[in-house]
């Protein structure tokens, strides 16, 4: 009865053994880093987070980190790069489609290179490139280079058009290397067409293939925050500023305005760059500009606020060159658009808002009028500040009006001294 009791347990432990090994063998996962786009601080972010990801997962066999990029940021690149260094499992950067610029210095992170058929590496030159920022930079990648055992003459040559390599490039361009050319140079390790056929080549087992997707608040900090998108956004925002000031109420001018800022200041928040701290600035000096609007002149409220939304858009860049020059462009824009309204908005039924083409009657209302040759060298009093454009009460009748540009007071004699179209100007009686 022993026996039998003993060879029933023998072969049940036979029987679990299989089960057993197959629970205790490993995954295998390969965890797949798509870095897309322009690379700034939310993308060193999003990236920084996956790897953990990745590390903390013991069955991880590999990291693939996929580029397609034509660069950004110099620092949060270098950040991103040491990210990748440090990284406790084998990495392997993944060219797909493009690896210019910044996206260089990504690549040749990794400990191993693979690139797919019709891809390129290359052009690395910083903007602005000055000798100092091109000398850290072009340090850079031979450092990264040379410590992951590549050419490191061959990857400063992406950055310095100066640098001749003798039958790859000539002085004067920047190296720009194919799939084939870079296999060729020994700068890429595999030409890969996926993630399997990758994986394959580099003979690392696997699994599962895990690909980390790029969260929706980077993609909307990566499109807001882009150094073409600024620029509408901030001259979207000044003009409505500026046609909100010149017309009275709260109106479309107000509308776009606050949309446009809302959402530079929120990209802004999502890439990193700033905090509630200077949305608090902006705030505070849209609310002097508010005060400047109710007192006659133009003083220290309307100083302040310009320095303080100024300020807030400077902090909230990626860098002061950034603000500088999304700033001029904005100017730019604003003033010629401003110029634009002005002269063509007298012909225009649209733009009644903003030149204040409506009449209004105490007794009967607002009343539309086809006519204003009729209130010509008439006088009237000032109802609301002209600053330049407000109202006027000529004979019991309020009229929207635009001053010759001048500041005018409520209670002040005007004098009706031109008429276009559906525009009234005035001059301030002496």
């Amino acid at each position: 009865m022993t026996k039998k009791w003993i060879a029933g347990f023998v072969l049940i432990v036979l029987l679990l053994i299989p089960f057993v090994a197959l629970g205790e063998q490993s995954r295998d996962i390969v965890y797949v880093i798509p870095i897309k786009g322009e690379i700034g601080l939310a993308m060193e972010q999003y990236l920084e987070e996956s790897i953990k990801i990745a590390e903390m997962d013991k069955d991880t066999a590999a990291i693939i980190i996929e580029i397609d990029t034509y660069g950004g940021k110099i620092d949060a690149t270098e950040n991103m790069s040491r990210i990748i260094m440090k990284a406790n499992y084998p990495t392997i950067s993944y060219v797909n489609t493009k690896a210019e610029s910044a996206g260089v210095l990504l690549t040749i992170s990794a400990d191993k290179i693979a690139m797919a058929p019709g891809s390129t590496i290359g052009s690395a030159e910083p903007i602005p490139n000055t000798e100092k920022i091109l000398s850290h930079w072009t340090s850079t990648l031979r450092t990264v280079a040379q410590e992951k055992g590549r050419d490191p003459e061959l990857v400063a040559a992406m950055a310095d058009s100066s640098i001749v390599i003798p039958k790859v490039v000539d002085g004067g361009r920047l190296l720009n290397l194919t799939t084939r050319e870079a296999q060729n140079l020994g700068l890429s390790d595999v030409v890969a067409t996926n993630y399997q056929e990758l994986l394959s080549s580099l003979n690392i087992q696997y699994t599962s293939i895990e690909v980390l997707e790029i969260p929706a608040r980077v993609k909307m900090a990566q499109g807001l925050s882009s150094s073409y998108v600024i620029p509408i956004l901030l001259s979207l925002g000044f003009i409505g500023l500026v046609i909100e000031i010149l017309t009275p109420g709260f109106g479309l001018g107000g509308t776009i305005s606050l949309i446009a800022f809302s959402l530079y200041f929120g990209g802004s928040i999502l890439a990193g760059n700033s905090g509630v701290a200077v949305v608090l600035i902006f705030i505070t000096g849209i609310l002097l500009l508010t005060i400047e609007a109710f007192v006659p002149g133009f003083g220290v409220p309307g100083v302040g606020g310009i320095i303080c939304i100024i300020a807030s858009i400077v902090l909230a860049a990626d860098s002061v060159a950034t603000a500088t020059i999304s700033l001029l462009i904005s100017f730019i824009l604003t003033g010629i658009a401003m110029f634009l309204i002005l002269k063509f908005a007298p012909r225009n039924k649209h733009f009644d808002r903003i030149i204040l083409a409506t009449e209004m009657n105490r007794e009967i209302g607002i009343r539309a009028s086809k006519n204003y040759e009729e209130y010509l060298d008439q006088i009237g009093t000032v109802t609301t500040f002209l600053r330049p454009s407000g109202t006027v009460d000529i004979n019991g009748v309020l009229l929207d009006v635009v001053s010759e540009g001048a500041f005018i007071e409520i209670g002040t004699q005007v004098k009706v001294i031109k008429v276009e179209g559906r525009k009234i100007i005035v001059r301030k009686l002496d």
